[in-house]
């Protein structure tokens, strides 16, 4: 039987013939990823701070009452802060934390290459799509990074690592691409402590902040516990624990 699937796997790999199956094969990977998201919300019977499941409608600044939901919970107001935030757009999500957390010593930095999208997301949002100017924000705890993740965080990572590694760090993942998500989880993962939070704007979108999480928690044995999830579980937040 070894041998045969041996033979098998080498002739296809010749003929080429699943090559025919391409377009239903994409579709057959939305779906297993899609049954996966729907068994990861059945399977969680925790209560959370804050949860809307089921809505038919979606309000994106539901965002914000998620975010206020954590922040009283767990008193961040005053705590000295690493906030990073990854796809700042127009940086409302910054300007609500800079503005929630008031210790002068908390820092904040948004990485986008504010050029758009660096790659297709789904059919509905191309290359290039939304594309935002720098956030015109005053506040001296503010930093922004321009250009890909790839370029910007792992320099941002040597230069900061030990404050990483000793401070409450917020991952805010709004970077929408699965690529995108992975990277940046992946590289931030040896700085993570209990207590962290790393929170989704995107989290329900199967092939991308999804499936990010899903081979991120896998891959590295991290538990994450969610503390709020609005929209259907489009906006999703998690505590390291």
């Amino acid at each position: 039987m070894k041998k045969i699937n041996r033979i098998t796997k080498d002739f296809l790999l010749r003929l080429r013939l699943t090559q025919l199956l391409q377009l239903p094969a994409s579709l057959f990977e939305f779906i297993y990823h899609l049954n996966a998201l729907i068994r990861w919300i059945y399977s969680k019977k925790q209560p959370m701070l804050l949860n809307d499941f089921f809505t038919l409608s979606r309000n994106h600044t539901k965002r914000f009452e998620g975010f206020k939901a954590v922040a009283e919970h767990l008193r961040l107001a005053d705590v000295e802060l690493i906030y990073l935030e990854f796809g700042v757009a127009s940086g409302a999500s910054f300007r609500w934390w800079l503005q929630t957390n008031h210790n002068a010593a908390s820092t904040f930095h948004g990485f986008d290459t504010f050029e758009g999208l660096p790659e297709n997301w789904g059919v509905f949002y191309s290359k290039g799509a939304m594309k935002f100017d720098l956030p015109d924000i005053a506040d001296r705890r503010a930093h922004f990074y321009r250009g890909l993740f790839q370029d910007t965080l792992v320099p941002f990572i040597r230069d900061h690592a030990d404050r990483l590694r000793a401070g409450q760090l917020i991952l805010h993942m709004d970077a929408d691409l699965f690529s995108s998500t992975l990277f940046t989880l992946s590289q931030l993962y040896p700085y993570l402590k209990p207590g962290d939070l790393i929170l989704f704007d995107e989290f329900n979108v199967p092939r991308h902040e999804f499936k990010a999480y899903k081979i991120f928690t896998d891959c590295y044995h991290i538990s994450l516990k969610p503390l709020y999830a609005v929209n259907n579980y489009y906006q999703t937040g998690f505590i390291v624990t």
